[in-house]
């Protein structure tokens, strides 16, 4: 779950960046964030099915993993990035508030 939650906000947040975006509210690093989350995950779930297949012999598992728990995770670990976001907006100071 967290695979397909993390590569459909990361579409969603590169058609924004590059349609969208003025440049006021850095949606690349949201894109990238996403996208980095997407890459890393895909890794973890591929290595835990070669893990299973290839080097124990076992049957391979869910792929992807429907749950209520990896649903609650995936809404985690999206506040998560919008949080690193958020923070980083803070940050940089896009609409120059404060002097």
């Amino acid at each position: 779950m967290w695979l397909i939650t993390s590569a459909i906000v990361a579409v969603t947040a590169t058609m924004l960046w590059y349609f969208k975006d003025d440049g006021r509210y850095k949606l690349e690093v949201l894109s990238l964030i996403f996208w980095g989350t997407t890459i890393m995950v895909f890794v973890d779930h591929m290595m835990g099915y070669f893990n299973d297949v290839i080097a124990a012999g076992l049957e391979a598992g869910e792929f992807v993993e429907v749950s209520w728990q990896a649903f609650m995770l995936s809404i985690l670990l999206l506040c998560i990035g919008i949080g690193l976001w958020e923070a980083y907006l803070i940050y940089k100071n896009p609409k120059k508030l404060t002097q």
